[in-house]
């Protein structure tokens, strides 16, 4: 039975990893996958989910105000599709999500989505609120912090490497920007050299 999926992290974990090698497996199988991903994601390139490890495909990019039942429709019209891959989730509307469950529970093809839980601040993106309220299947996808405690949240960088605590909610960047971290150096911030071994913890997940 067709349900609809929300695979969250912090960043790093492997999302568009995870997501690119899934829609892999459908091609390889002689079914299509449709990929869908947000026009404010404009880090590599509009239309491209691309990977830390080198993969990448081409997708549809969509816009907070576009339609996704239709567009999914129009899409399964012209040729069958399998299954449904959005990247970046954290973007979606109120309205998309629920748009997301209206393709699940009407065509049947079932809707895998995959982003951030939470922003720079600890909040949670409105995409994500209503997936982990809707979806039929929530999973973490886990990531690590420097210091080897399980990554739950994520800090935003200035250019002096310095945590941001106030501002826009969006700001598109990569490795530059952000870093994935545990509760406490989400409080605390970075440790003065980060990219030095600290001891392991006795439980890091």
């Amino acid at each position: 039975m067709a349900s609809l999926y929300f695979y969250y992290s912090a960043m790093n974990a492997g999302k568009s990893s995870t997501l690119l090698q899934a829609a892999y497996n459908y091609r390889e199988r002689g079914m299509r996958p449709l990929l869908l991903t947000p026009q404010v994601d404009n880090r590599v390139s509009v239309g491209i989910i691309s990977s830390r490890i080198g993969l990448r495909a081409e997708a549809i990019a969509f816009s907070p105000q576009d339609q996704l039942l239709s567009l999914v429709e129009g899409e399964h019209a012209r040729s069958p599709v399998a299954c449904v891959f959005v990247d970046e989730a954290q973007f979606l509307t109120q309205n998309q999500v629920r748009q997301l469950g209206e393709i699940v529970d009407l065509t049947g093809i079932p809707v895998l989505t995959y982003g951030l839980r939470t922003d720079f601040q600890g909040n949670l993106f409105e995409g994500s609120q209503y997936l982990l309220a809707w979806a039929d299947v929530i999973s973490e996808i886990k990531a690590i912090c420097h210091c080897g405690r399980r990554a739950t949240r994520v800090l935003r960088l200035d250019s002096d490497g310095r945590p941001v605590r106030s501002g826009e909610q969006i700001c598109i960047g990569g490795n530059e920007t952000y870093v994935s971290v545990c509760r406490r150096h989400f409080r605390e911030g970075l440790p003065e050299h980060p990219g030095r071994p600290l001891p392991f913890p006795d439980n890091p997940l």
